[in-house]
């Protein structure tokens, strides 16, 4: 019982964490003039039609494959593109890195990738239960970041999971956080924007934190049982 009200204390710590350090970020972006460049590129991918949010999911994918932090990536595209296509784009975004970070590990680099994790105790046992369970181990590790993204990305390349069931399960399990982060992005940016609080979009925020909460808590259920 202990146990489990401290694994909720935890989970709601991060829950206030991440508002706070995206409201962080956005008010930096504000203070520095960012806002109106924000603007001046927005407006341009606007004009450009489909172009635009299609260089942002290549620019999003080369920044996944070249293991830089993704995070920004996903706030940006909250603030520049709104809740719904943002949470597309962002998606498209975060599975093409993931298809090719997995890729080339599978196919290219993966003697450089092995040497990287071979101390990593973990990532050991990941490699032996993927054979048994590939498509619930992807989808848990997904939810409960034991390995961070772009760490998973090239590490499952080594594995014996087959592409379809990483594809699939790496595309579903990674919706309910970007969810969160650009739902989050887009409430902040218009609150900023507008001066007025987006009530539809703080709620819809707040039911994404529930159900990750719900979702990730699951999650660390299963990795205890398979002892991860």
């Amino acid at each position: 019982m202990i146990k489990e009200k401290n694994s909720n204390s935890r989970l709601t710590w991060k829950a206030v964490l991440l508002v706070l350090v995206i409201i962080s970020l956005l008010l930096f972006c504000h203070f520095l003039g960012l806002g109106g460049r924000l603007g001046q590129l927005r407006d341009w991918i606007r004009r450009t039609g489909f172009l635009g949010p299609v260089v942002f999911i290549f620019i999003y994918a080369i920044v996944a494959v070249a293991a830089l932090p993704i995070f920004p990536m996903s706030i940006a595209a909250g603030s520049m593109f709104g809740s719904v296509l943002g949470i597309i784009v962002v998606s498209l975004g975060t599975t093409l890195g993931a298809i090719l970070s997995f890729l080339a590990s599978r196919y290219f680099v993966g003697e450089d990738v092995e040497t990287w994790l071979s101390n990593k105790e973990k990532f050991r046992r990941l490699y032996d239960l993927t054979e048994k369970r590939g498509a619930i181990i992807v989808a848990v590790t997904r939810l409960v970041p034991i390995f961070p993204y772009t760490l998973l990305n090239y590490g499952f390349g080594l594995t014996k999971v087959h592409f379809k069931t990483y594809l699939f399960w790496s595309w579903l399990c990674m919706i309910p956080a970007t969810v969160v982060y650009v739902i989050g992005a887009d409430a902040v940016t218009k609150g900023l924007a507008e001066r007025r609080i987006p009530w539809v979009l703080v709620a819809i925020f707040i039911i994404a934190i529930i159900l990750i909460t719900f979702l990730v808590r699951h999650a660390r259920a299963v990795l205890k049982e398979e002892d991860l």
